[in-house]
């Protein structure tokens, strides 16, 4: 064990493992799984170059992502690699690169093919590795032996008629064509198996929260300290890659006042102004899985009124979306709650209870409230999101409502006037019963928020 534990560290980043579990055992078990619903040979191609070699005036490295459904089925995290799987002989080939030695001394180990060498096979658990170069002869061998099927597998969706499994699928095609096959794709089959985390994603996925939990905890402690959206980035992302494993699971988003009534806010170079209200989208990756949390907290450790009750009418409409999350509902049934809960709560709340006024800078909806995690930080099929996928256990989903726009009231004889944008999100975990909020020890409340970044502000006049 101590020897597989040294060659996977070896590799890491480049083979995705656990140091809690055996991770060539979960790969395979998921392609058995898969194979289980095939009738036919499937294929999958991971990444075929490193990101931007295909661009001439690309001179940096730059960090790999590989293909996830590739990633899901193998660990392997480097590029030019294929998966193939043969559900009548239930044999499994991994093609890789030939072993580089002097693209190793600049990059670092790589799995690769080498003659007489073991090691790509124990690492990977798949007993059958061969030269990438290989693939298409191989798969043209196999189905001809095997010519009682008209059609093979390959991972594609029909809506994206122009990325990297689209023109892998247009290669096997014409690979195979003098034997008059088809290409059918297994998208639907492979996120049947995917969108349900197993055990080891789900406890994965839970210490990626306890690390998130961690990090905002202590940016909520320092944030006197910070001057503007970029040192509280940093502070915040450093957080993150102390409790996870790999990196962070998207870039993070800290966008201050008017800035965060933009959903997807990249500049992070403003200061932050007192008196305004600074929203977070950020999360870490442990093993395959993420987190995904958004937080809106004050600069200045507390809410005025205004805020206050629009940042509390955001967070009850979570709680009553929450109450509607449960097996066999899909999250196109029940994903206009929310933002009708909002609605009603601005006419009750604001105009009638305060005086208020508002003006949206959308017409009733502003996003999606959910969407699945797991491989991905926005998983499910690509073109409908799964949308209309019923939930069942171990699916994992998030909550984030949120509110933008310009609002102004008359609290406590006072008016209040600003432009501004809120959101509120956790990631929920489907079970048997309902679901658990694996994120609800993540400070969120007004008074949770307020009593930690006041223990700040004292700690730091101290």
């Amino acid at each position: 064990m101590q020897k597989d534990f040294s060659l996977a560290k070896a590799y890491s980043q480049v083979f995705v493992s656990s140091c809690k579990h055996d991770s060539r055992e979960i790969y395979r078990a998921r392609r058995v799984a898969l194979m289980k619903k095939l009738d036919s040979v499937c294929v999958f191609a991971g990444m075929p170059v490193d990101p931007g070699c295909e661009e001439a005036f690309t001179s940096t490295w730059t960090k790999f992502i590989q293909e996830p459904a590739f990633l899901f089925l193998t660990g392997v995290n480097q590029a030019g690699c294929f998966l193939l799987l043969d559900p009548a002989s239930k044999s499994e080939i991994l093609f890789v690169p030939k072993k580089d030695p002097f693209k190793e001394f600049w990059v670092g180990k790589r799995i690769g093919y080498l003659e007489g060498d073991s090691e790509a096979a124990q690492l990977t658990g798949i007993k059958d590795v061969r030269p990438a170069d290989e693939f298409f002869e191989t798969l043209e061998s196999l189905v001809k032996k095997n010519d009682s099927k008209p059609f093979v597998y390959a991972f594609f969706h029909d809506k994206f008629q122009g990325d990297h499994n689209w023109k892998f699928k247009q290669k096997v095609e014409r690979a195979l064509r003098s034997q008059r096959v088809t290409v059918r794709s297994v998208a639907a089959l492979h996120w049947e198996l995917r969108l349900p985390l197993d055990a080891p994603r789900i406890d994965e996925a839970k210490r990626a929260q306890t690390a998130t939990d961690k990090a905002f905890r202590e940016l909520l402690k320092a944030m006197p300290s910070f001057k503007g959206e970029r040192d509280l980035g940093l502070f915040l992302d450093h957080q993150l890659l102390l409790g996870g494993d790999g990196d962070l699971a998207f870039p993070t988003i800290v966008a201050s006042g008017e800035n965060a009534c933009c959903l997807h806010y990249v500049k992070k170079d403003e200061p932050l102004k007192k008196g305004c209200l600074v929203l977070l989208d950020f999360g870490t990756r442990v093993g395959t899985l993420h987190s995904d949390i958004s937080r809106t907290i004050p600069v200045n450790g507390k809410f005025n009124p205004l805020q206050k009750m629009l940042y509390e009418i955001v967070l009850d409409a979570a709680t009553e979306y929450r109450k509607a999350v449960r097996p066999g509902v899909s999250l196109k049934e029940i994903g206009n709650i929310p933002w009708d809960f909002i609605m009603e709560a601005l006419e009750t709340r604001l105009v009638k209870g305060a005086r208020g006024t508002y003006e949206l800078l959308y017409d009733m909806r502003p996003h999606g409230v959910s969407h699945f995690i797991g491989e991905q930080i926005h998983e499910g099929d690509p073109g409908s999101r799964s949308l209309t996928t019923a939930l069942e256990p171990g699916m994992l989903i998030s909550c984030e409502p949120g509110l933008y726009g310009t609002f102004s009231a008359t609290i406590g004889g006072k008016r209040y006037r600003e432009k501004i944008g809120i959101r509120i999100e956790d990631d929920l975990l489907i079970t048997e019963t309902g679901h658990v909020n694996l994120s609800n020890r993540i400070p969120r409340t007004v008074n949770e928020i307020e009593t930690i970044m006041g223990r700040g502000r004292a700690s730091n006049i101290i």
